[in-house]
């Protein structure tokens, strides 16, 4: 690095200048009508949708670090629709829809590509599988199906259709897969919120929950307390922890999940390519970079560190997938918390405390359901506490009734 660009970035004087998009940071007011804790996709999202479609602006989004930087910033951008169970196709393809207008929407370029998602099954099982995800597909709007190892290789003409000496049988072809940057996304819906007179606060961290007669009033935090009419929680790996403030449990462990990615190369991936045997996805980014993901870590773990094991474990199963890439250089990895729940369904809704709902529970599958939850969310504020129907079954009381939504088996990743 020239010592000249040393020396004026550690200057006392650097020059900073606060985005354009959003306003300068504010005091906190005393009192808000919702107060949103979490300032990932999700809650932004949440508050983008209260003030554009229900008019209500008196928000306040409180994030305890920066804009976007907990699982947002830490996820591999995947979209896609192609789950297990009618309620969860249903929800994910709404999603999808709302990610393919969201540029236009946000007069903001979210770099979204429809490029596809192709699963690989190496099993007859795996195949009546895939077989029965794409009719659920089908009948709810999605363009999924599934496709023979010849029209494979014509989609990917570089992958080894008998990686680790599992053959190809099938593969389940989902035309709806895409990504997109997470950080325009975030970036968009703040953006779109703070222009309507929502109120973004970084670097406030909730310290407390304060209930009255089973009814949620208001939080503390580092900045001192606010008095809401109603909050809502979407921190995703720290959602468990949350709730405890709030003097409640939820049926969520946290979990590690890394990917890695390497230096850019000559455009030759389109689709999204994954492995139900090798438990591996891999994709190549508009900037030629090959992303790989996997599994999340197989025991609970607050924490965002990598591990050489994990990295070992991804890098032959996506050699064997792509043999060439023995070759690449591997460039950056990292990890982020996913807040897991037994049926691998979120929890989204109501909540024990009266005015406190609850956005958790994603797993790895958080990014995509973005625009969706926040459509949702900011009904079921703007109603009073009125479940929307879309979201209504993944309550949090499903798990005393025995009502769980079970997608253990949508990513071709174990978690």
């Amino acid at each position: 690095m020239p010592f000249s660009l040393l020396k004026f970035g550690l200057n006392k004087d650097y020059p900073f200048e606060q985005s354009p998009d959003l306003p300068q940071p504010s005091a906190l007011k005393p009192a808000y009508d919702v107060v949103i804790i979490g300032g990932g996709g999700h809650g932004v999202a949440t508050a983008y949708y209260l003030a554009k479609y229900h008019g209500i602006t008196n928000v306040a989004v409180l994030e305890k670090a920066y804009l976007g930087g907990g699982n947002t910033a830490r996820n591999t951008a995947v979209i896609r629709s192609n789950y297990l169970t009618p309620q969860g196709v249903r929800f994910y393809s709404e999603s999808v829809k709302l990610f393919e207008r969201l540029s236009n929407e946000f007069d903001f370029n979210i770099m979204y590509s429809q490029r596809g998602q192709l699963t690989l099954a190496h099993t007859d099982a795996t195949v009546r599988a895939f077989r029965q995800r794409a009719e659920v597909n089908k009948h709810f709007g999605g363009r999924t199906e599934l496709i023979d190892p010849v029209d494979i290789g014509e989609l990917v003409p570089t992958l080894n259709l008998s990686p680790a000496g599992l053959p190809v049988l099938a593969g389940l072809w989902h035309q709806d897969g895409a990504t997109a940057r997470h950080d325009a996304v975030a970036w968009g819906y703040a953006k779109g919120a703070t222009q309507r007179g929502v109120e973004l606060h970084q670097l406030t961290e909730v310290t407390g929950i304060e209930v009255e007669a089973g009814r949620v009033t208001g939080v503390q935090t580092n900045r001192g307390r606010v008095s809401a009419g109603c909050v809502v929680q979407a921190v995703a790996g720290h959602s468990a922890e949350l709730a405890q403030l709030a003097g409640f449990q939820i049926p969520i462990v946290a979990y590690p999940l890394q990917a890695m990615v390497t230096q850019p190369v000559k455009p030759f991936l389109n689709p999204l390519v994954s492995s139900s045997a090798l438990h591996c996805y891999v994709q190549q980014t508009s900037r030629g970079e090959i992303v790989f993901g996997g599994g999340s870590d197989p025991y609970p773990l607050y924490g965002t560190r990598s591990t050489l094991e994990l990295k070992e474990s991804l890098m032959a199963s996506a050699v064997e997938m792509f043999p060439f890439m023995s070759e690449m250089r591997l460039m950056r990895q990292w990890a982020g918390i996913t807040d897991m729940t037994s049926d691998y369904s979120p929890i989204m809704g109501l909540s024990p405390v009266e005015n406190y709902y609850l956005d958790a529970g994603w797993g790895t599958w958080g990014f995509k359901a973005t625009p969706i939850s926040g459509v949702t969310m900011a009904q079921l504020i703007a109603s009073g506490g009125k479940v929307p129907e879309l979201i209504a079954p993944f309550s949090l009381d499903r798990f005393d009734a025995f009502r769980q939504v079970n997608e253990m088996g949508a990513t071709a990743a174990s978690h």
